[in-house]
């Protein structure tokens, strides 16, 4: 599956470069990879391993953050290309969601502007 990413300029939520480890998991199987950036309604990672391209499956993504608890998010594969592989988030509990947004605010400075995201996926 080689889809391209959408232009930042019509993304509608920013992203954040973020170098951390992540695991990511389906159907009994584990791949483990680092997270190249983040933002509320998804991922980018790149695994050692290729994942099998079915955009119907369900992937738990575990973001590992350094000294606190990991976020956790269902997903499913919305692009892959070039050993990385763009995720969208499903589903993410209020603890995950809660770290996520501070670690999307603080690297992105603006406060009013994650509002705005979070307002805009319902939270």
């Amino acid at each position: 599956m080689n889809t391209q990413d959408k232009d930042p300029e019509q993304r509608r939520f920013h992203r954040v470069p973020f170098d951390v480890d992540i695991s990511l998991r389906a159907g009994g199987r584990q791949w483990k990879g680092k997270l190249i950036d983040v933002s509320l309604h998804g991922a980018l990672i790149e695994t050692s391993q290729d994942l099998p391209a079915r955009k119907d499956e369900i992937y738990r993504l575990e973001i590992h953050l350094e000294g606190g608890p990991d976020i956790v998010m269902q997903t499913r594969i919305a692009h892959q290309e070039s050993g990385r592989t763009g995720l969208a988030c499903d589903d993410i509990d209020l603890e995950s969601i809660t770290h996520l947004r501070r670690l999307v605010e603080l690297n992105l400075g603006d406060p009013a502007l994650v509002e705005r995201e979070l307002a805009a996926l319902g939270y």
